[in-house]
């Protein structure tokens, strides 16, 4: 079979979950090869990247190591996919739907004349891409017919699987064009983070909206969330009356989510929200209004007080862990 490459999203080496679930959709797709661009490849140990791409099936591994890639934005990734997709001739290209991602996708599609899609939830036989689109409402599929395939996946669309593998590894030799070099990061700021996971990759999201009536009240989101070892969201309503970060919201303008597993406390289910999460395997809602839309697409609703029903709910949980 031909190889399926996957874009290795990583965190000085350490390879992001993401990445492993490429490596699952790839196996069932063709021979996955890991493409490995920036510092921190080399580490050692039996958490090395090396070893975490074997354990999760790749069968190679380009590695493209040049301390001088991380000096850079995003350009000179795609032009390292590009020369691999060039001298490989790969059956597709597989990269994390992340704002990075799907940039790099774009630069690569032009560098190789080749068709591209982005937001997949899911890829059949073929590399028939499932999309879905206009906030949810419709399921299309979707093919490239032009160049390679190059197709963004969307974070916790596929159960990452182990399927360990003895890959070979090949360095590939860095030639980068004037142009991909010309922007420059000058400084990093590492950005202070909790205990939680983070919410784009969260196999749990808990998300508050209006219905909390103030700020202060997210904490029982919080509680609910550490529970579950949940990531925690909100909705724009909420964001935009300063009880939560814009970070955390997830909508049309925010965050898009797929985990296992979504709740929903005391949010409406507006189209600009729905947008952002109803993709999600399972989805659950509370809300004190019967009628309120976001009802119209969950597995599991509750209609009650959302004050009455979190706290119960975070304590029979912790009851049931103990």
């Amino acid at each position: 079979m031909a190889e399926v490459l996957v874009l290795v999203e990583h965190v000085d080496g350490a390879p992001k979950k993401v990445t492993f679930e490429l490596l699952t959709l790839a196996r069932s797709l063709g021979e996955p090869a890991a493409v490995f661009i920036g510092n921190g490849y080399d580490s050692a140990g039996d958490d090395g990247p090396k070893e975490k791409l074997a354990e999760y099936g790749a069968t190679k591994i380009y590695v493209a190591a040049d301390g001088d890639l991380d000096g850079y934005l995003v350009a000179p990734k795609a032009e390292v996919l590009a020369q691999i997709v060039s001298s490989a001739s790969p059956a597709a290209v597989l990269i994390p739907s992340t704002p990075e991602g799907k940039e790099v996708a774009g630069r690569l599609a032009v560098k190789t004349n080749s068709g591209l899609i982005t937001d997949a939830v899911g890829i059949d036989a073929g590399f028939v891409a499932r999309q879905s689109i206009f906030g949810g409402a419709i399921n299309v599929q979707a093919k490239v017919s032009r160049g390679t395939p190059i197709i963004t996946v969307r974070p916790n669309s596929t159960a990452p699987e182990a399927a360990p593998a003895q890959p070979t590894e090949e360095r590939v030799t860095v030639e980068l064009s004037e142009s991909a070099t010309k922007a420059k990061i000058l400084d990093r700021v590492t950005e202070k983070r909790g205990g939680r996971p983070e919410l784009t990759e969260a196999a749990i999201v808990v998300s508050g909206g209006r219905g909390l009536g103030a700020g202060e009240n997210f904490s029982l989101i919080e509680k609910l969330a550490d529970s579950l070892g949940a990531a925690v969201g909100a909705s724009r309503a909420a964001t935009d009356a300063g009880w939560y970060p814009h970070t955390n919201q997830v909508g049309q303008t925010g965050k898009t989510v797929s985990p296992q597993l979504y709740m929903a406390i005391g949010i409406s289910g507006a189209i600009q929200h729905r947008a952002g999460m109803q993709t999600s395997k399972t989805i659950v809602a509370v809300n004190k209004d019967p009628e309120a839309p976001i009802f119209e697409l969950v597995d599991f609703g509750i209609v009650g007080d959302l004050f009455t029903v979190v706290p119960q709910l975070t304590d029979e949980i912790d009851k049931r862990k103990a």
